[in-house]
């Protein structure tokens, strides 16, 4: 099996002068996933010089979409699409299986994250029996590390010798190092010289395509692709299911990475590439399970390539819907997208019934509150969707007796609202956004309204109570008395914070607010509860006051009335 050393291989990457044309990534190739500790420790195994894991590569002339390795990577967002190459056609050699190893060592000798370079600490190595990586090695702003800290790329990729280097790297950082140390970043130096310079390092197996006729196609390398990957960080069904559609769609990944920038509003909602996926193969008649064998099926993956762009108008459509006809604001109110399915399912295929979508509120607020899409809802989508087409449109009575007939209850009791929803649970945000209406919607997903609690969890905790068993002083109140909802309330991001509520006690925080105040967080008036000592009879006053809101709202009842 042919070899290499690291520093030669990192060198080929992105580079068409290389031999073989460099190289690059095939668009079947998932995105980088790999955290900076799994980049440490492969460093760290380097050192400690543990084999690596030989990689699979395919040289080919074909007119093969692929992408550059990144170099520079930003967590926050980095476009597959700014990667992509234009000369599809030239001699190259794409990564198979090994991608998050190369793309890890590459950053790490290469590149950068977040603008840090990975630097290495000269005089580790002789790890305590307890820490877990040897050879330490982190992500430094290089303007700001210090020594023994030293950017790796400068002990790779020097021209020194190793017995050069450590005066110089002495004299750059202004230190006195003892012998000790010097011994030890001596041999350090003298590893990082010959481990990352072994022609022996990096084995791999080559796929070579570049003769006509050789009998391999584009889909053989495909199977080869994912029977590879189902070892190391191996891939996930959306990867294998995506893989596959991009044999038949090779603009599939920048389509969707697209799509999602423009449909999630920048971080409101979390559409995801699995969605659009499972909700394409439902609307083109294929069923809502997410099977990778579907994918395998050619004319599956060509209709979803067809239809892309009606189905993309479609899920455009309904989530503006969403947003302009419900109280749903955000994707944290939105706690199943699967909910959706069924809504978009309507309208790509009987959009002239569309009209108004007056069921929408109605339909959202009762099959998320009760978890209608919870658990396994394969089997439920596709009941609900033979029923739309039974109707040739979206009649909600028709919905709730197909969901009720599977066993749901879709009836809103207060004890369900009351008690199941509280701090940290996913309907908390549905119910808030329903309750406070659009006057708290933020500009931006950084100053959206925050959930807090309004006696603060600090104050409560202080509250102690003798226990009868022990005579020990212990708290008062459990943590879901702490973080139920009638303990919780709404408030804009700059207004939740130690300049005004943060941790103050109630009736203090309380006593310049007026009635509309009072009345829009359901607030009793009765200034004597506001005392933690009466947060008992505070938290039963509130609770009546929240259902008699949500009454008012028609949110209390049984779904038959509509």
């Amino acid at each position: 099996m042919p070899s290499k050393s690291i520093k030669a291989m990192i060198q080929d990457i992105n580079n068409t002068d290389a031999d073989g044309g460099g190289l690059w990534l095939p668009n079947i190739q998932r995105e980088f996933v790999w955290e900076e500790e799994q980049i440490e420790r492969l460093f760290d195994s380097i050192m400690r010089q543990y084999p690596l894991s030989s990689m699979l590569i395919w040289k080919t002339r074909d007119e093969i979409k692929h992408r550059a390795f990144i170099q520079n990577y930003n967590d926050a967002k980095v476009s597959l699409k700014a990667h992509y190459q234009n000369n599809h056609g030239r001699l190259k050699r794409l990564v198979l299986d090994g991608q998050q190893r190369l793309q890890s060592l590459y950053l790490g000798l290469k590149g950068s994250i977040d603008g840090r370079i990975l630097h290495f600490d000269l005089l580790s190595g002789d790890a305590h029996p307890t820490e877990d990586m040897k050879f330490r090695f982190a992500f430094h702003d290089p303007k700001s590390a210090k020594w023994p800290w030293v950017p790796l790329v400068d002990l790779v990729f020097t021209n020194d010798l190793p017995s050069q280097v450590f005066p110089a790297l002495v004299q750059k950082y202004g230190v006195t190092p003892s012998s000790e140390e010097k011994d030890r970043a001596s041999v350090n130096i003298e590893r990082i010289w010959r481990e990352f310079s072994n022609e022996g390092s990096m084995l791999y197996q080559e796929l070579d395509n570049s003769f006509e006729n050789n009998g391999l196609t584009f889909e053989d390398v495909v199977e080869v692709f994912i029977r590879a990957n189902s070892g190391g960080t191996k891939l996930s069904k959306s990867d294998l299911m995506f893989t596959l559609l991009a044999t038949e769609w090779t603009e599939a990944d920048v389509a969707f990475e697209d799509f999602l920038e423009q449909i999630n509003d920048n971080g409101r909602f979390q559409f995801t590439r699995d969605f659009l996926i499972k909700l394409s193969t439902t609307l083109l008649g294929y069923g809502a399970k997410y099977d990778v064998e579907k994918l395998r099926d050619e004319k599956v993956r060509k209709a979803i390539s067809k239809n892309w762009a009606l189905i993309a108008e479609s899920i455009r459509y309904v989530k503006d819907e969403v947003i302009r006809k419900t109280y749903i604001r955000s994707g944290k109110a939105l706690t199943s997208y699967n909910a959706l399915i069924p809504v978009v399912y309507a309208h790509f295929h009987y959009p002239e019934k569309w009209k108004n979508a007056n069921f929408l509120p109605t339909y959202l607020l009762r099959t998320l509150l009760s978890g209608a899409f919870s658990g396994q809802p394969d089997g439920l989508i596709d009941h609900l969707i033979a029923t739309i087409k039974d109707d040739e449109s979206f009649v909600l009575k028709n919905i709730f007796k197909t969901i009720q007939d599977r066993g749901n209850d879709l009836s809103i009791a207060g004890d369900r609202i009351l008690y199941r929803c509280g701090y940290g649970s996913g309907n908390i945000h549905l119910l808030f956004n329903l309750w406070y209406g659009p006057e708290y919607k933020a500009s931006s997903i950084k100053n959206e309204p925050q959930i807090d609690h309004i006696f603060a969890r600090s104050i409560l905790q202080n509250e102690k109570i003798e226990n009868e068993a022990t005579g020990r002083l212990v708290q008062r109140y459990s943590k879901w008395e702490v973080d139920q909802l009638a303990n919780c309330m709404l408030l804009p991001a700059h207004v939740n914070g130690t300049g005004d509520k943060g941790n103050k006690p109630l009736h203090l925080w309380l006593k310049d607010k007026d009635e509309d105040f009072l009345d829009l967080h359901c607030i009793p008036r009765t200034k004597s509860l506001w005392k933690p000592s009466r947060f008992d009879v505070f938290i039963q006053a509130r609770r009546e006051l929240i259902l008699e809101k949500f009454q008012a709202l028609g949110l209390l009842g049984e779904e038959e009335e509509y």
